[in-house]
């Protein structure tokens, strides 16, 4: 999973390699603004991974096979109705979305042209989020690597060749977004056919199951809402770089791909807590519960502090090699020990989520998430603009920290109620 998610921040470093490159900062602004809205729109409904893994996971281990194939459908079903939705109001979402990002008019222009073409992209990503959690909560994580792997490397050949051989722009680095994604959902549905366990008796009564819907969708419901939240917070970080200046935008633009790699990076631990949490729990096994737990925390803090060694010695050179820009690069070497210090501060934020959702404790997830958000993000942003730049990333910092201590005193109190009931 570490190696799947790895490719992900992987292709936003080719994305912001091959903008960053190009004559103007401009065009890596557009891709930036772009993304925002399809951070939202997409990063949005994560849930439909997350909870997909957590019940999928949980099913694995009471050995319910017709009940695994049930959950797919229902979270297939709810990803293709949600696809459908979004296309249909692709039109009202930009409208809005471009009114309240407010940037400047060629900017602006470039990110439409993004977002036109992009958006097109719906239906298979969201179908992926699903297969992909299903597969990581029966413990196969061989298929999500392949999938990701297969649409990752497919972005970057097209990138490439649209950009670089063909010389378009941010409609290029769109185009190989919506090809990708369909390869890659193509990948998943033959992988499904191949690996899915078959079971008699799956019916559409069984899928429609009113209290199994319901548990969904409330789980879901949970999750929408922390990751709307959590967007919105690297949302609004983006959107106040852009009000501090376009080269201000540009280099925590190339900043924030350090914190996303190291994000993917970490989340391969917090996939495998998913996955090893909700298996134990549903065959009720503390011994697998408690090692689960350990093993994936050594190793997440393990690979932060790499993290934080690597960007410590590496990172200008990283920088240079993004881009070109000579301002982009200075005000990116000013900035950079604070992206040399999330790694540290942030680790136990990504672990816990892996926690919560193998456990179903998507309720804890979104209060700890909401209140990080509002009692430290946003006054510390607003009580430090004098600042400047040095703010946003100390509210930023602060917030990944208030996260993870808060996860922390839940996951404590939940495992003293919890592991009792549990057979060792």
């Amino acid at each position: 999973m570490i190696i799947a998610n790895i490719s992900t921040p992987l292709l936003g470093l080719v994305d912001t390699a091959i903008m960053g490159h190009l004559a103007s900062a401009n065009f890596l602004a557009a891709v930036a603004l772009a993304s925002l809205i399809f951070s939202f729109l997409f990063w949005g409904f994560g849930f439909l991974r997350m909870g997909t893994t957590g019940l999928s996971a949980q099913a694995f281990g009471a050995n319910d096979s017709l009940e695994l194939n049930a959950i797919l459908a229902r979270a297939l079903l709810l990803a293709l109705t949600i696809a459908c939705f979004i296309l249909v109001m692709h039109s009202a979402i930009a409208h809005i979305s471009f009114y309240l990002i407010n940037s400047q008019k060629l900017i602006e222009q470039l990110a439409q042209q993004y977002f036109f073409i992009r958006i097109w992209s719906a239906p298979a990503t969201l179908c992926q989020y699903v297969i992909i959690g299903w597969f990581l909560g029966i413990q196969n994580t061989r298929a999500p690597l392949l999938i990701v792997l297969t649409t990752n490397c497919a972005n970057i050949g097209f990138d490439v060749l649209f950009v670089v051989h063909y010389g378009m722009n941010t409609d290029g680095v769109a185009l190989a977004s919506v090809l990708a994604e369909y390869i890659g959902l193509l990948i998943s549905l033959i992988l499904l056919h191949q690996k899915r366990p078959h079971s008699s008796g799956l019916s559409l009564k069984i899928i429609l199951q009113f209290d199994k819907i319901r548990a969904m969708l409330l789980i879901n419901a949970h999750l929408f809402i922390r990751t709307l939240c959590l967007i919105f917070t690297f949302s609004f970080f983006t959107v106040q770089s852009e009000k501090l200046g376009t080269l201000i935008l540009a280099a925590n633009t190339l900043l924030l791909n350090f914190q996303t790699f190291m994000a993917y990076a970490l989340d391969g631990f917090a996939h495998a807590a998913e996955a090893l949490v909700g298996r134990a729990l549903g065959a009720k096994n503390k011994h697998l519960f408690r090692q689960s737990i350990k093993t994936t925390c050594l190793w997440a803090v393990c690979i932060a502090l790499l993290f934080s060694l690597s960007y410590a010695f590496a990172g200008q050179t990283i920088i240079n090699a993004l881009t070109h820009l000579s301002e982009v690069r200075r005000l990116a070497y000013l900035y950079l020990p604070w992206v040399i210090a999330l790694p540290i501060i942030s680790v136990y934020s990504y672990l816990m989520d892996g926690v919560f959702i193998g456990a179903n404790l998507s309720r804890q997830m979104r209060n700890s998430i909401i209140f990080s958000l509002i009692t430290t993000f946003l006054p510390i942003w607003y009580y430090t603009q004098f600042l400047g730049n040095h703010g946003l990333w100390l509210a930023l910092s602060a917030f990944m920290l208030l996260r993870s201590l808060i996860m922390l005193a839940y996951y404590s109190a939940y495992q003293r109620k919890r592991l009792p009931e549990l057979v060792s």
